[in-house]
């Protein structure tokens, strides 16, 4: 059974005329009754009553138009959502952010590609810190990441999309709490809560940085995986978290975020593989030059 004979019953059975049909499909009329007669052979079953007045359908002829006409459209769409993917207009994008890339970034990416590229679906994996997310991208386990520079591997693109102050969120009965802002020598003493040293993470260096133009290391008495993490051990009390701004979209109850003066600011960039030509990739990177999403 060919697609095209399907076309054609469904032509006559829409305009209940052979000649009429034919039009529409921009055929002579006896090769589409034709092809009628031997779907009819093929089907084993008489699809219209024709008359010299009038064709009808028959009782099968009924049944069959419901199931064509699904067929039919199911292909249709088949074929024009092949056209969306090829023209990067649909498909899967998979993202990487940090954790706290998680709290602002992601919202705002999210909103804008519901708008601009309504078919497609994101699939999220956050908390990855910069190494984890490089090794994502060259693997092609992520299409794009939202990293904190600086990338040290090789083969990946990126171009900043925000410039944060390192703030510290604090206990809300902690003695800075009552300041606006605080200054970095001011946490002298303080037990910090910070990314585990293994995983490399960009956000400890600026701290460590910023500490040491102070002329202290900070002393790290808890370690964490996640930002989620740093900021449920501040509501505990057992200490104070640096972390970027953009934690402040995230409130936690029991804790306050203060700027800090003279601390170090960190970024985030959009990276991908500089080899990747997917269209995906090239429609996702022009909306978001047209949006102003990128700094530089």
């Amino acid at each position: 059974m060919e697609l095209r004979h399907l076309r054609y019953f469904a032509a006559v059975a829409e305009t209940r005329h052979f000649g009429r049909a034919a039009e529409h499909l921009h055929m002579a009329q006896p090769p589409l009754s034709q092809a009628i007669r031997r779907l009819e052979s093929e089907l084993g079953v008489k699809l219209f009553t024709r008359t010299t007045r009038q064709v009808t359908l028959t009782g099968a002829g009924e049944v069959f138009r419901t199931d064509v006409e699904r067929i039919l459209k199911a292909v249709d769409d088949a074929v024009a959502r092949a056209g969306r993917f090829a023209s990067g207009a649909e498909g899967v994008l998979r993202i990487g952010l940090t954790g706290s890339a998680s709290y602002r970034q992601l919202p705002a990416l999210a909103r804008l590609l519901k708008r601009e590229m309504p078919q497609v679906m994101l699939e999220v994996h956050t908390e990855m810190l910069t190494p984890a997310q490089e090794a994502g991208l060259l693997e092609r386990r992520l299409d794009v990441g939202v990293l904190r520079p600086p990338v040290r591997q090789e083969g990946i693109a990126h171009r900043t999309v925000a410039a944060e102050p390192l703030v510290v969120a604090v206990l809300e009965e902690h003695w800075l709490a009552e300041a606006d802002s605080v200054r970095v020598e001011q946490l002298r003493h303080e037990n910090f809560i910070m990314y585990a040293a293994a995983l490399g993470s960009v956000v400890n260096d600026a701290v460590v940085r910023s500490c040491l133009a102070s002329g202290f290391y900070p002393h790290p008495a808890y370690e964490v995986t996640e930002t989620s993490a740093a900021l449920a051990l501040v509501a505990a009390g057992l200490g104070v978290a640096v972390l970027p701004d953009s934690i402040r979209s995230a409130p936690r109850e029991g804790v306050l975020c203060r700027e800090i003066e003279d601390a170090l600011s960190v970024r985030l960039d959009l990276a991908w593989r500089e080899d990747d030509e997917s269209p995906l990739l090239r429609n996702l990177l022009k909306v978001l030059e047209r949006n102003d999403v990128f700094l530089e």
